[in-house]
């Protein structure tokens, strides 16, 4: 499978990934200003020799999908059953700090609830305040191997220099870095990109990059990345749906401080009372090359594999179906009666569809998605 045609479904499901994850953030450009003109080559470049590897800021986001509201709270209502919406709707704040490479706290702000994810080193804390409840994930100590090594040398079942820890790290959290990373690692022939008005985000001046699809099936009508002028971060993306005037999704930030954060902010104690659940997380093989980071996934549900077994992808670029054996589709997601809500009946299965992303879960269990309507989904299904 030609890995240009797995990458613009992975770089939208982000918001859907991190929603599932509850970690999420985003706040639309502030006022054009007058800025040295630069082309998206050298904004590209500019983002590429970006050295800002501490800082700390609020980020903000907005979801205008076109989902229904989801009731959080009531009889027969999990918090944790309704993340996934909850997440996609309205705006919600959150506080990000970030140590280099190793180290990082993301605190989701809302009314009725905060949760905190931390990282440090080989240490990730989940807490959900609303129900007091902690997941500790810990990356297997990595083995002592000899000067020279052999590989049967090493245990069947232990870590081999070929083999790595899982990624922890900072670069994993939703910030709009994080985001803007996954829709340039896709760019390829299907995308126009250009420079566009200068801007300013958090109070900083910004060159701004935009994405347009050469395509007039999918459903995404260009992404715009906010890049700051002086450091080369980018510090916002926003992403607009075809046929819809305001941004469908943004994520970025309304305040940034560049200075290193207090490395107390790394250190996780789980609150009095509070139930902790422990896991180590498999280790998984060195990828023949590099990927761009992907958020932190939740650690109670698995983070979507395009390349897992069983996995196709029809069509190139935007217009790319992702579909999925059968039995791939979370039994909570067509079980729980709130998730059910956002589902609507369509011939031989469930469909939820939103103004950027459509996903098809069969009745045989077969799974399709992709940034392309819900008739793109059913007919790559009846082809199969």
């Amino acid at each position: 499978m030609a890995r240009t045609r797995q990458r613009w479904l992975p770089a939208l499901l982000i918001p859907f990934a991190l929603a599932i994850a509850v970690l999420f953030g985003s706040v639309q450009a502030g006022a054009t200003v007058s800025l040295p003109p630069k082309t998206a080559e050298e904004i590209l470049a500019m983002i590429a020799r970006t050295e800002v590897r501490a800082f700390s800021g609020t980020v903000e986001q907005t979801a205008e999908l076109g989902l229904p509201e989801v009731p959080t709270s009531g009889p027969g209502v999990a918090p944790s059953a309704v993340s996934a919406l909850e997440f996609l709707t309205g705006s919600h704040t959150a506080r990000v700090y970030v140590d280099g490479p190793l180290r990082a706290r993301l605190q989701v702000l809302d009314q009725m609830a905060e949760r905190d994810v931390v990282i440090n080193g080989g240490d990730a804390w989940f807490y959900n305040s609303r129900d007091n409840s902690a997941t500790h994930l810990t990356a297997p100590a990595k083995p002592t191997v000899p000067e020279k090594y052999e590989p049967h040398m090493l245990p069947p079942d232990m870590p081999t220099p070929d083999m790595a820890a899982p990624d922890m790290s900072a670069p994993d959290m939703p910030t709009p870095e994080a985001m803007a990373s996954r829709f340039l690692a896709a760019v390829d022939a299907s995308t126009e990109v250009t420079a566009s008005e200068s801007s300013t985000v958090a109070g900083r001046s910004t060159y701004s990059l935009v994405l347009n699809p050469r395509s007039t099936e999918t459903l995404v009508d260009s992404v715009t990345i906010d890049v700051d002028s002086e450091t080369g971060l980018p510090l916002g993306v926003e992403v607009r749906a075809n046929g819809q005037a305001e941004p469908a999704y943004s994520l970025a930030y309304t305040q940034l401080d560049l200075s290193t954060p207090d490395a107390e902010l790394f250190n996780f104690t789980p609150p009095p009372g509070a139930t902790v659940t422990e896991k180590v997380l498999p280790v998984k093989p060195v990828p023949s090359m590099a990927m761009p980071a992907m958020p932190v996934p939740d650690p109670a549900v698995a983070e979507p594999e395009v390349r897992g077994p069983g996995a196709t992808v029809t069509g190139k670029g935007w217009d790319s179906v992702i579909s999925l054996p059968a039995g791939s589709a979370p039994a909570e997601l067509t079980s729980n009666p709130q998730l059910s809500q956002a589902l609507q009946p369509v011939d031989g299965g469930r469909a939820l569809t939103t103004s950027l992303l459509s996903v098809l879960i069969l009745d045989d269990g077969r799974v399709y998605a992709g940034m392309v309507p819900l008739e793109r989904l059913q007919s790559a299904a009846a082809a199969q």
